[in-house]
């Protein structure tokens, strides 16, 4: 594949566009320095973009071929060690998890052996350390007295893990070694639970949207299909795709039609219908027909490794809860030596003592949240929704404002075509043809509502002169040796169109039209006048009633549309206000306006001129297959499909996630609570002790693993 193009040339100077992520700048930047011709480069990491200074007496095709060579290599070693950090992370987890198993086995078995066949050396004192069940139940806990004692001694800090490895060597000298085995035993299962969660997230979603196809049907010049290594493949390249196969680029279909599977990158399990000139990802598989594909993206470069690449970034950022826990975990620890100390002080009684030692908060409340927060976020990703951190599920379940921009958000984004006027003896074929040729080559989405009219009703759409386009009026061109113009009223009216057949009677409908209205001059004479709609998304009205019952208080209108549009949809939609005909600028003001009133502020949108307002907003979301990539960077949550009722399923999941997080607080605060007053008590042994707390551990654990399973 081709990992280079050139952007732009200079003297002496050329900017690169790499063609796929770059991991380390300084990487890619050492790789090309060793060309001895080149003076100096920097590559930005925002653009994707090398600018290379070189010496301006060698060739630019000399320095093209030279720096692609170089960055062929980068990319290569790049992926060799993505592939290699990946391999020994799963294959360290998985060493680590055996390790830890085997561990509590040696210890297991060591402590039944001299339980049931030398009950007669069970001796407390210091010299139980040596025997051989204490030895190995030691070897079981190393880490944890091996952390435990690094953060006291070496970081200064009494954590969980130095109230553990202090209770378990208490036990162990107290002649105890099934209280400090079953800490051990029921320390680890919370410790490998909370891992199960996290790989089963990690490895649900890595295998959703793996790609992992080896070979595809590339097709030649002569329209034969070769099969050939996906490595081979380059963007411009066309590939066949058959029935049930997946599809391993990004790309517009060119022949053919068929029915999409698009779940991994949509949440969608519909199959979609796709023909000609239908964009596809890679991930999705044809479930019917056959298809050939205009390669746009392949490799690291595919929407689909840019979405696993999100999504394991969000689960390294940790919510502000999770601070909290960990905060508030970490100065529960010195109480429980507090109570050991108190509890010794009144009844010197060891037992007692024990049972304060094998009590804490910490590990509940740390495993649980970070369990809570890693499934919610595998849970939006199943559902096509990625979050790119743990903060942002804490603050979605705060929302109490949304605010819509409107075109290709809360509407289609698909202007349409509703009613033809013709006037001046004109029909509405004639001036939906030469409108049509005047915008052919625009890529304006009225214009493109224009030309896909003309090409429903079969028009034969004739050629045109020279377009010159008038910014923020209109455009002028010559068809068929007429001066055709075409723009708003204002334009018409400016360059001498004679508009007045609009104010007789046969203009009377077009007077009282508030739709988007596209004027048509003739030869100084209206021809038409072409009456623009963008339809409301499917499902918009059902989403805006589900956000209120779901406790959002002002819903909102933001759009660079005209008023009379704007109020139009607000009032279809009961929304509680809108703001028409805002730039960018004042999209971020209103945005920044409702946050500075004490409002939680979700905005969404989906344009560069949305950016702005998303950046501002305590939560940007992107919606739908038409975002641009600015709006991707500035947003903080990105759903993949178009279906709006994505918006309230993310905000309940949210505010469920929150809900699980406070259950598990409360939940093991009381429990523990509880058993700390039977402890002090001598109500219970150490042993009954550690299993209560543990047990409270591995529920709130499993409470918040159930978020992955479990309806939203």
């Amino acid at each position: 594949m081709a990992q280079l193009a050139v952007h732009h040339v200079l003297p002496g100077r050329v900017r690169f566009k790499v063609l796929f992520p770059v991991a380390s700048s300084i990487e890619l930047e050492r790789f090309v320095e060793k060309i001895p011709y080149i003076r100096s480069i920097r590559f930005t990491q925002e653009t994707n973009s090398l600018l290379v200074y070189f010496d301006s007496k060698v060739a630019i095709k000399q320095l093209f071929i030279d720096v692609q060579h170089v960055v062929k290599l980068f990319w290569k070693d790049q992926k060799r060690k993505l592939v290699s950090e990946s391999t020994n992370q799963s294959a360290e987890t998985s060493a680590a998890i055996k390790k830890e198993i085997s561990r509590i086995g040696i210890a297991v078995g060591a402590f039944v052996i001299e339980r049931y066949f030398f009950p007669t050396s069970m001796q407390p004192g210091l010299s139980r350390l040596a025997h051989p069940a204490t030895l190995a139940m030691l070897y079981a806990a190393g880490d944890i007295i091996k952390n435990g004692f690094k953060s006291l001694f070496v970081d200064k800090r009494i954590t969980a893990d130095t109230l553990t490895a202090s209770a378990v060597l208490a036990a162990a000298i107290k002649g105890r070694p099934s209280s400090a085995l079953t800490i051990v035993i029921l320390s680890s299962v919370g410790e490998l639970l909370t891992e199960y969660t996290a790989n089963r997230t990690r490895n649900h979603i890595t295998n959703m949207l793996k790609v992992d196809v080896p070979f595809v049907w590339r097709v030649d010049e002569y329209g034969k299909e070769l099969k050939v290594p996906i490595e081979t493949v380059q963007p411009g390249d066309t590939i066949a795709v058959f029935i049930g196969e997946k599809i391993s680029v990004d790309g517009t279909i060119v022949g053919g039609m068929g029915s999409v599977d698009e779940s991994s990158m949509t949440g969608e399990f519909i199959p979609k219908e796709v023909a000609e000139g239908s964009y596809v990802y890679a991930g999705s598989i044809l479930k019917a027909g056959q298809i050939r594909i205009k390669v746009k993206h392949v490799g690291d470069g595919t929407a689909i490794t840019r979405i696993i690449k999100l999504i394991e970034e969000a689960q390294s950022k940790q919510a502000p809860i999770q601070s909290f826990a960990d905060k508030m975990s970490q100065s529960l620890v010195p109480v429980s030596f507090a109570m050991a100390g108190i509890v010794y002080f009144i009844t010197r009684d060891w037992n007692r003592v024990m049972n304060m030692l094998f009590i804490d908060y910490a590990c509940g409340l740390k495993l649980s949240t970070a369990t809570a927060i890693s499934a919610s976020i595998g849970k939006a990703a199943k559902q096509g929704i990625l979050v790119k951190g743990g903060q942002y599920i804490e603050r979605l379940s705060n929302i109490d404002t949304v605010i819509f921009d409107k075109t290709g958000t809360i509407t289609e984004g698909e202007p349409t075509i509703k009613q033809v006027y013709a006037f001046n003896g004109y029909t509405d074929r004639e001036v939906i043809r030469f409108a049509a040729s005047a915008e052919e080559h625009s890529s304006h989405p009225i214009a493109s509502a224009i030309v896909n009219q003309a090409k429903i009703w079969n028009e034969e759409i004739p050629n045109h002169g020279e377009v010159e386009t008038i910014v923020g009026r209109g455009i002028r061109s010559e068809i068929q040796g007429r001066e055709i113009l075409i723009g708003s009223d204002s334009f018409m009216t400016e360059s001498g169109i004679d508009m007045s057949v609009l104010h007789s009677e046969q203009g009377a409908d077009v007077r009282q039209k508030e739709d988007n209205l596209v004027f048509v001059g003739c030869d100084k004479k209206l021809m038409g006048v072409i009456s623009i709609y963008d339809p409301v998304r499917f499902g918009m009205k059902r989403t805006i009633n589900q956000l209120r019952r779901q406790g959002i208080d002002e819903i909102v209108l933001l759009t660079g549309d005209k008023k009379h549009n704007a109020q139009k949809i607000s009032s279809n939609l009961f929304l509680d206000n809108y703001f028409a005909e805002a730039l960018p600028e004042d999209k971020a003001n209103i945005v920044k306006k409702y946050h500075h009133k004490g409002n939680t502020v979700m905005m969404v949108g989906d344009g560069i001129n949305d950016a702005p307002a998303l950046a501002y907003a305590d939560i940007g979301v992107t919606l739908g297959g038409k975002r641009t990539d600015i709006a991707v960077e500035a947003c903080d949550v990105i759903i993949t499909g178009d279906d709006p009722l994505t918006l309230p399923t993310v905000i309940r999941l949210a505010q469920k996630t929150m809900n699980v997080i406070h259950q598990n607080f409360l939940a093991t605060i009381v429990i523990n609570s509880f058993a700390m007053l039977l402890g002090a008590a001598g109500t219970i042994t150490p042993v009954v002790a550690a299993v209560i707390h543990n047990a409270a551990t591995i529920g709130v654990v499993l409470n918040s693993s159930k978020i992955l399973v479990t309806e939203t």
